[in-house]
This record gives structure tokens, C-alpha cells and sequence, in this order.
């Protein structure tokens, strides 16, 4: 496991939680750390418990652990919600002096720094820095170089003048200065800096990062937890390529745009999440009916109806399977890491236009709003390849013509898909519609036409299947006879894990699925173990019924649907407990 400190700052909605743990993080990251950060907050603007939290090592982290190390505390109630990860050597810093504060007690040992926050802000220049004084007082507990702060905040808050930096600066050296002088600490913490270069971004950017990337131009999105991040990321970038974004009034104009934008020939998408995606449902099964490349982006969340909005969960997978009315093919990519989520954006772009097929891009909250640290490299522009598929010009449209000259958008391709002309491609002229067509794209009941367009779109599939490469990422030992499989963001929990439980002497092979249609079959790999288990953040198991229907055989399954993400010690324990259960019944079956 890595050498690792873990941090967290909590307090209400609104007292600047998110924009103080990223301050810290980017500090962290530019020190040559890698950092993963988890983040817990209400589904209001103003009021209920929020906090954001730090895992930091010079080794890559994956995962959120169920330990802290140092706490920041701006409530009592942060105290409580954090307890059971506080330890002996635990630091919670607060402020005493405040009204509300004077009552807390810090358990398990831990030892409380009471640093008059408040009122060392407003000797710095405003109270509105106690936040920043409580990062120098952590720069102290944890022998972490103030001076790899200063570039943070001057980023955060460069563009309100160089007074307010300053100001920041000197609120952050007397927390430090504060703790220095009136605590004399025995700790153990001593965060080591190293002379790498990191990037630190979130799913979501990743996300927007990867449509660029691929030469999306044309972005409609209508503002939703936890996806708006995509929306934000690429205005102001998207248009230095020639691109554009626009706000939609709502979801079902953001997809019509998207779509429009499209048939005129740019790479286009949208993004939403659960309730989004049930508006847009009529226009998918027009985008795929009128055969129109389009990548859908759900980032999911809890549900259903408004559910929790700011929770995790993976609970639209039969959605993106099965949604719409009719039979509609569609492609189901889930990236199961952040810097996945840069390339299977890229891959669900060449889908969508190689096949003329609509693409549910499917990550969730858990990866929408952590951000982890990556090399350069990682994201190695060079390595793009866009595939804009069957596009035909002047120069080769001939073929694609009837007797009388009309160029056939539909033709009934031996692979399912038809060549695409784009507007003002001459003899290229064509009409579509989301009525059953015919190869000129002209409305049609003819049933044998019907048949001839429906197996048409339906080949599109079979086609990927034997073009492309729809594989499972694997972990841990190929012979092991305990299999886990899981899919989206639980891979970094699962993988940390299987680390714990290695030095508890279980072995384990893990899959983790990018792909839920078409995807991998497994059959092979479920016959091989034991015991196979199924991870997944969703009350009915979802995946897990999928699995079962392609293998025929049944499957274990660890459910987690509090709205938290999986931790890697949790889980680690969840699949012990699942592998003592199995054993019970199957010796109970025996006898």
C-alpha cells in the first residue's frame, strides 16, 4: 500500500469547502504528490454538511480509504460525521473560539489544535480567510512547505489583484506560524515533495478534455448535477477549434441541437444525467433511426426522480441498455478510471460516426467530481486517432447512386452501414426522416422494406463485433478462484483491495467492463472461477442480472447503494464477507 496522508476539510454548504480542498490538492499536486480526492456535499447551495477530502502519496492512489489523518473541522458536525476514520494519531484542527465550537471533543485519542482561525483571518486582512489560515496550520502538522501553497493561491485568486493574493499568503504563514509557537507536536507526518510534473482534473473534465481531443465542435447541454463540469470545461476551449456550446432551455432542446448539429456534419454531443436522459429519450431513438452519429453523456447520479442529486450511484444501466421505445441499436461505453474517461470519449466519437450510431457515454458522480493526478503523458495528443467512417465526396459519391441519380443515404449495406454524405457535398442531397424509410430516405410501410432498413440498423452491431475490440481490463492473478467484475468507477476502489486482501492471503483475478453494449462475453472466465463476484453501486444489481443472462450461471453480488462510493478497505472486507457467505451455502447445499 502506498505511503500515504489523508485530509479532509468540512463544514456547511457555502463556507468555501470545495474551493479550499482544491486549493490544497493542486498544491499538493504541483509538489510532485499524487493526490485522489473524494467529496461529500448537500443537495442545496447554502447549508448541510459538506467536505472534500485529500488522499496524497508520492505513489499513484486509486481509491478513498476509511482512515483520516488530519481533519479541518469549521462545524462540530464535522467532528461527528468523521469520527469513525479519526485514530489516535489523528490531528483535527478547529476553532475554539468560536460559540459553536467550544463544546467539541475529538475521540479516539486524536489530538485537537485549537487555532483561533476567525480571528487570525481578520488580522491577515478579513475572516474570510480562515480557511486558509487553517491549510498553514495543516502546512505545519504535516511539515508540508508552505511555499507550494503560494502558486495555488495565486491561481485561485490571482485574477482579484495582487493584494488579495497576498493577503491569502499571509493568512496561510500565521495558521502556520500559530501552530508552530503554541503547540509543541509529536507527529509522525511529513509530506515529501518530489520534482514531478502532475495534471489534476476531475471525470468530468476528462470528459471534455476527450471530445476536444476527438474534434467535437458542437457541444447543447442543459445544467444538471453532477455533469454541468462538461458543459463548464469546454466553453471558452471548444471555441479556440472552431467550436461552439450552448445552454439549452432544457434537456430535450439541448439533444435536438446536438442532433442538428450533427446531420450538418460536425461531431456533436450532449451531456446530462439520469433525469436528463429520460427527456431525451424520444430524440435517441430518432438519432438512430435516422442513422446520426451522436455521443450521449450520462454521468449518473441517484435515484429515482430527483433522488439525491449530489450522491453516487449507478443505477441507469438498464436504462442506457433498454431505454426508448422500439428496438434501437445504440453503442454503451463506461469508463471505468478518470483518464478512461479522456479516451473513451475519443472512442465513442469514432463509434458513433464508423457505425452512424448513437453512443450513451456512461460515467457517474463518484468520477465526475474527483480529481486525481496523471502524467502528461497520459493524455498523449499524438495517440488520438479520429475515424469519421464511411464519409463520401465528389470523388467517390457515383457509387452510391440509383439509376436515376439520387443518392442513397440508406442503402442496405452488406455491413449495416451506408455511406454519409455531408450538406452541400455535390449529388450528395438527400432527405431523412424518423418514419420508417426507405434507402432514399422517403417514408415507407412497405414490409419488406421495413424488414431490409430494421436488419440494416441492426447489423451496425454484429459488424462492430467482429471489427472492434470490446475487452475487459484484468487485475491480480489469472488462476485465482475468486473472480470479481465490476464496472465505471468502482475499478480504483477494487484494485486498492485486492491489495488488503492479498495480505490477508486471498487471491484474486478482477475484471473491470468499459464496455456494456456490446461487451465482452465472459462465460469462459465465470466457468473458470469458484466464486464469481459482481460490484457494482446499485440496489438490484443490475450488471450482475446482465452477466447472468450472457453466462446462464449465477453470480454473488456487492451492492452498495448509500450514495457513498466504494472505499478500497470496505470493499476489500465486503469481498471476505461475500466469499465466507458463499462457502456457508454451498456447504449447506452439500450436506
Amino acid at each position: 500500500m502506498p505511503d500515504d496522508l489523508n485530509w479532509a476539510i468540512g463544514g456547511e454548504a457555502g463556507d468555501g469547502i470545495d474551493s479550499t480542498g482544491k486549493i490544497f490538492a493542486q498544491a499538493l499536486s504541483r509538489a510532485g504528490r499524487h493526490v485522489f480526492t473524494s467529496k461529500d456535499f448537500a443537495s442545496r447551495i447554502r447549508g448541510g454538511y459538506t467536505a472534500y477530502k485529500v488522499r496524497t502519496s508520492v505513489d499513484r492512489v486509486e481509491s478513498v480509504v476509511d482512515r483520516l489523518d488530519i481533519l479541518i473541522a469549521l462545524t462540530e458536525r464535522t467532528v461527528h460525521e468523521n469520527e469513525d476514520e479519526l485514530h489516535e494519531d489523528s490531528v483535527v484542527i478547529y476553532d475554539g473560539e468560536r460559540s459553536t465550537m467550544q463544546d467539541v471533543e475529538v475521540p479516539h485519542g486524536a489530538t485537537a489544535l485549537e487555532v483561533p482561525l476567525k480571528r487570525l483571518a481578520e488580522d491577515a486582512g478579513g475572516a474570510i480567510m480562515l480557511n486558509v489560515v487553517a491549510l498553514g496550520a495543516a502546512c505545519e502538522v504535516t511539515n508540508f512547505p508552505i511555499e507550494n501553497l503560494d502558486e495555488s493561491l495565486q491561481k485561485r485568486f490571482g485574477d482579484k489583484g495582487e493584494a488579495i493574493v497576498e493577503n491569502n499568503k499571509q493568512a496561510a504563514r500565521m495558521g502556520q506560524e500559530y501552530v508552530r509557537e503554541e503547540f509543541d507536536l509529536d507527529t509522525d507526518y511529513d509530506v515529501e515533495t518530489t520534482d514531478e510534473d502532475y495534471v489534476l482534473l476531475n471525470g468530468d473534465e476528462a470528459i471534455g478534455m476527450g471530445a476536444i481531443a476527438a474534434g467535437c465542435r458542437f457541444y447543447a447541454g442543459y445544467p444538471i448535477t453532477p455533469a454541468t463540469d462538461v458543459m463548464e470545461y469546454l466553453t471558452g476551449r471548444i471555441d479556440q477549434f472552431g467550436g461552439k456550446v450552448v445552454q439549452a432551455e432544457d434537456e430535450l432542446s439541448a439533444i435536438n441541437m446536438a442532433l442538428g448539429a450533427a446531420r450538418a456534419g460536425a461531431r456533436s454531443m450532449t451531456a446530462t444525467s439520469g433525469p436528463g436522459i429520460d427527456l431525451m429519450t424520444e430524440t435517441f431513438g430518432l438519432v438512430a433511426t435516422s442513422e446520426t452519429p451522436l455521443v450521449i453523456c450520462d454521468v449518473m447520479r441517484s435515484g429515482p426522480s430527483t433522488g439525491m442529486p449530489t450522491k453516487q450511484e449507478q443505477g441507469d444501466l438498464n436504462m442506457t441498455l433498454y431505454g426508448g421505445h422500439g428496438e434501437i441499436p445504440r453503442f454503451v461505453v463506461a469508463p471505468t478510471t478518470i483518464s478512461e474517461c479522456f479516451w473513451k470519449t475519443v472512442e465513442a466519437f469514432n463509434l458513433a460516426e464508423k457505425y452512424q450510431i448513437p453512443v450513451f457515454l456512461v460515467s457517474d458522480l463518484a468520477m465526475a467530481v474527483t480529481e486525481q493526478t496523471f502524467s502528461p503523458e497520459t493524455f498523449d495528443m499524438d495517440e488520438v486517432e479520429v475515424d469519421r467512417g464511411k464519409v463520401v465526396d465528389e470523388s467517390d459519391i457515383d457509387a452510391w447512386l440509383d439509376e436515376k441519380g439520387r443518392f442513397q443515404a440508406h442503402f442496405p449495406a452488406a455491413d449495416g452501414v451506408s455511406p454519409r454524405a455531408f450538406p452541400g457535398t455535390t449529388d450528395g442531397a438527400h432527405m431523412t426522416t424518423g418514419l420508417e424509410h426507405d434507402e432514399l430516405g422517403r417514408r415507407t410501410e412497405d414490409t419488406d422494406v421495413r424488414v431490409e432498413q430494421v436488419d440494416k440498423r441492426n447489423r451496425k452491431v454484429e459488424t462492430a463485433r467482429e471489427e472492434e475490440s470490446f475487452d475487459y481490463r484484468e487485475f491480480g492473478d489469472p488462476d485465482a478462484d475468486t473472480l470479481v467484475i465490476s464496472w465505471g468507477s468502482n475499478e480504483g476502489a477494487m484494485r486498492e483491495g485486492m491489495e488488503f486482501l492479498a495480505e490477508d492471503g486471498y487471491d484474486v483475478r478482477f475484471l473491470s467492463v468499459p464496455y456494456i453494449f456490446p461487451r465482452p462475453d465472459l462465460s469462459e472466465e465465470v466457468a473458470a472461477a469458484e466464486t464469481t463476484i459482481v460490484v457494482e453501486c446499485n440496489a438490484t444489481g443490475q450488471f450482475a442480472d446482465v452477466i447472468e443472462h450472457d453466462v446462464l450461471e449465477r453470480v454473488e453480488r456487492i451492492n452498495k447503494y448509500t450514495g457513498v462510493r466504494f472505499d478500497a478497505d470496505e470493499l476489500a472486507e465486503e469481498v471476505k464477507s461475500t466469499l465466507a457467505d458463499s462457502a456457508g451455502t454451498q456447504e449447506v447445499e452439500a450436506e
